[in-house]
């Protein structure tokens, strides 16, 4: 079986993967069970052991037995090599973690490639599997990435931007009067009370954003794309949106898988 490590700046996710051989599975084939977890950059190799020994015991997995290769993709580097001495203390294997000198399968056209974020490789190699190209994946996290392929299967780059829950947060923390808001659609676009008008701000502001970025994207390469939508708001985004046509909340997972077979 194959652990797989999205470390996210808040969140991280795990995934359990069966030991799957077809080339054309899909996202959420092989994929016994995943965990979202709060991301603390002190945890410790040890500490992180416990962790996944604990996950996998809920699922009758043997960390020791059964796993048998890892794939990481982290936005904290500290957590980065914590996961790295982890594996080499407790794992018979070397971890596939996606860095500079990675084999992803897919070209990075950036202008310096060791600037792309782990994360949004393993995006572009999975919608690149999953739907070809010219695509978009728009991820939903701390910061919205937005990450374009081309029709080649080329990672061409893209755009970076303050995420929901940041903006958010950002917005109620400078504003006296203003309190929590829960991230939920409200009930129409000009609303009657404040805290629907913070929600019909933040959703509807960052579903236009969408929707206009993809288009300049779109103008920018004068050919119509796909728009994959990941990450962990993207069930409240992509029902709103005109131009978001797929969700999978496991492209990042599955993105890792296909790394670790084309490093194998």
């Amino acid at each position: 079986m194959l652990l797989a490590l999205d470390i996210g700046n808040t969140q991280t996710v795990v995934g359990l993967y069966e030991a799957v051989r077809a080339e054309d599975c899909k996202a959420a084939d092989g994929l016994i069970q995943h965990w979202r977890l709060s991301t603390v950059p002190e945890r410790t190799p040890d500490e992180i052991a416990v962790l996944l020994r604990s996950l996998l015991d809920s699922e009758g997995v043997d960390m020791h037995s059964d796993i048998t290769g890892m794939a990481v993709c982290a936005g904290v580097p500290r957590l980065r090599e914590s996961v790295r001495a982890m594996a080499q203390r407790y794992f018979d294997f070397t971890p596939v973690v996606i860095e500079p000198g990675t084999r992803s399968g897919i070209p990075i056209l950036y202008d310096n490639p060791r600037e792309v974020g782990a994360d949004r490789i393993a995006n572009a190699v999975a919608a690149q599997h999953l739907y070809g190209g010219p695509a978009v994946v728009v991820d939903f996290g701390t910061t919205n990435n937005f990450d374009v392929i081309s029709q080649h299967g080329e990672f061409l780059g893209g755009a970076i931007g303050p995420g929901i829950e940041v903006s958010l947060d950002a917005m109620v923390g400078r504003a006296a009067a203003l309190g929590p808001v829960a991230l939920t659609e409200p009930r129409r676009v000009i609303a009657k009370t404040t805290m629907e008008s913070i929600q019909a701000g933040v959703i509807y502001g960052f579903v236009s954003q969408i929707d206009g970025m993809v288009g300049r994207f779109a103008d920018e390469l004068e050919q119509q794309m796909l728009v994959i939508a990941t990450g962990g708001l993207a069930h409240l985004i992509a029902p709103l949106s005109d131009t978001i046509q797929f969700v999978e909340p496991y492209l990042t997972l599955h993105g890792l898988w296909l790394v670790h077979r084309r490093n194998q």
